[in-house]
């Protein structure tokens, strides 16, 4: 018990500790932001306090870790309107194999309305429809090493298009979850995004240069190809902790009341910290209520919340998660996501 104790106040003093660590805030210094963008009603509803509460199918993203928890097979199509008329789609699928840990893949995609291409002297318009994308695909894995103790891993495949230029790398995700014997106490740690920088590649910067305008004589029109900057992708480490309390504190059966704290650590910008708060009602009903980025100065994220319904029949259930979360001056969101679990 006590080195129960003694861990959870380090997780404690380590997640405030690095809120005063970063004095440089590095906004807009990463490729992929997309990578950021969360999945699942109940996660985004939680404030993104997800490190130690994943785990279900949405542990892909959140704590590959988690996804050591789920039980037969489980399919998430999440779809909304994200800001400045940009969709968001994630889908993901995932199996629990005995003896071996459970398996899922996933893809997400961010993508908008193609735009007409403009020059300085056709202000008006080419004709030339110019495309945006981002993409994501990937295979997790993770596994039980005690009946307490899980870890998980997720690599995944990442590519960013603009017009005729891309960039494309790989990336992967780790995480392990604990649960103490103290009052449901859980701690749990991921870092995602590791991997390979983005640099874009492509047609569009060929260019045709005169090496040496100085000498008469010169090819003014030698092809020549625009040397772009890689990227890293948006790294970030959480370290989170939770509890129910109405299971060991006040003994109330079929009601949960869970509390979750995250610290999060990103390499694009300074420290923060999300947490969150959901009462179930007889594992059909869910309140949710959370607020993101915490502590963090000029942020755009804010207050959460939404609910959660399990409609079960026979061995099958289909789980509807609602959210709304305040990007700031850039209104709220609402967010919708499905988990069929067979």
């Amino acid at each position: 018990m006590k080195k129960i104790i003694q861990s959870t106040l380090f997780i404690l003093i380590t997640g405030f500790a690095i809120l005063n660590a970063q004095t440089v805030s590095k906004v807009g210094t990463t490729a992929g932001a997309f990578l950021k963008i969360g999945v699942g009603g109940r996660g985004l509803a939680m404030g993104e306090a997800m490190s130690t509460q994943a785990t279900d199918i949405t542990a892909i993203y959140w704590n590959p870790a988690g996804l050591s928890k789920l039980q037969g097979m489980q399919m998430l199509m999440n779809h909304y309107n994200y800001i400045a008329d940009m969709n968001f789609d994630y889908g993901a699928f995932a199996i629990a194999v005995p003896t071996v840990g459970t398996i899922g893949i996933h893809f997400s995609m961010l993508s908008m309305e193609d735009i007409e291409r403009t020059t300085i002297l056709e202000p008006e318009g080419t004709g030339e429809m110019v495309e945006a994308s981002s993409f994501s695909a990937g295979f997790a894995f993770a596994r039980m090493l005690t009946d307490r103790f899980s870890i998980g891993a997720n690599l995944k495949y990442v590519r960013e298009n603009l017009w005729h230029t891309s960039a494309s790398g790989m990336a992967v995700d780790l995480g392990i979850q604990y649960a103490t014997m103290f009052k449901d106490l859980k701690i749990g740690m991921a870092i995602s995004n590791f991997g390979s920088g983005l640099q874009l590649e492509g047609r569009d910067l060929l260019i045709q240069h005169d090496i040496d305008e100085t000498s008469n004589g010169n090819n003014a029109n030698i092809n020549a190809n625009m040397a772009t900057d890689e990227f890293s992708l948006p790294i970030q480490f959480q370290v989170g902790i939770s509890s129910n309390l109405t299971k060991d504190l006040f003994g109330i059966k079929n009601n949960d009341f869970i509390i979750a704290i995250d610290a999060v650590h990103p390499n694009d910008n300074k420290e923060y910290m999300n947490v969150g708060a959901e009462y179930v009602f007889r594992d059909l009903l869910s309140g949710r209520v959370g607020y993101r980025q915490l502590f963090l100065e000029d942020h755009e994220g804010g207050l959460t919340y939404g609910f959660g319904l399990k409609l079960k029949a026979m061995a099958k259930s289909l789980i509807i998660d609602y959210a709304v979360a305040d990007y700031g001056r850039l209104d709220l969101q609402s967010k919708i996501s499905l988990i069929l679990a067979l």
